[in-house]
């Protein structure tokens, strides 16, 4: 760990300080979680702090010179890109995710760890964050596939195969 991303992970979990998942664990493990399968999947520095810092401008007051300071435009520039401005449109934000290669790897780690964290969360939850990954998400990663057939398999009673894959998925 460089001290550059020491000094990211302080950063992050300062800003990140109070909040908590719905399972009441320190919201930072996401982030953490987020960047470290940045990591595992060969990506370099720069786009594990941007899964560090995938949600600050959107959940905290973290500001924009901040971000850049500690990890610069790039990373600024896709962070941006992930946060979900009030009264945003999905497809505009996924287009705009899908044309930024930072962007589009942060998502897809933040969308698997969500997936993977899912089970957690109440039945309506989940087959709303099911349904949501297949319109939007799927065709990005077969993790994600893997992971939306898994928070299935948990739904007391889970959609039949075809009632998952009949629906029109994007094309992005």
């Amino acid at each position: 760990m460089t001290e550059k991303y020491e000094n990211a992970l302080a950063f992050a979990a300062k800003k990140h300080e109070g909040q908590t998942r719905k399972e009441g664990i320190p919201y930072i493990t996401h982030p953490v979680a987020v960047a470290q399968m940045l990591a595992q999947q060969g990506y370099d520095e720069e786009y594990q702090l941007a899964g560090l810092f995938h949600d600050l401008l959107e959940d905290t007051d973290a500001g924009e010179g901040e971000i850049i300071a500690l990890a610069g435009e790039n990373v600024l520039a896709a962070v941006k890109l992930l946060t979900k401005e009030k009264g945003y449109n999905m497809s505009d934000y996924m287009a705009k995710i899908l044309e930024n290669p930072m962007a589009k790897a942060v998502k897809i780690a933040d969308r698997l760890h969500n997936l993977r964290c899912a089970v957690n969360a109440n039945e309506a939850f989940r087959r709303k964050y099911i349904v949501e990954s297949i319109e939007w998400y799927v065709s990005l990663s077969d993790e994600i596939k893997t992971a939306v057939i898994d928070l299935n398999n948990t739904l007391e009673i889970p959609f039949t195969e075809e009632e998952l894959w009949q629906r029109k998925t994007k094309d992005l």
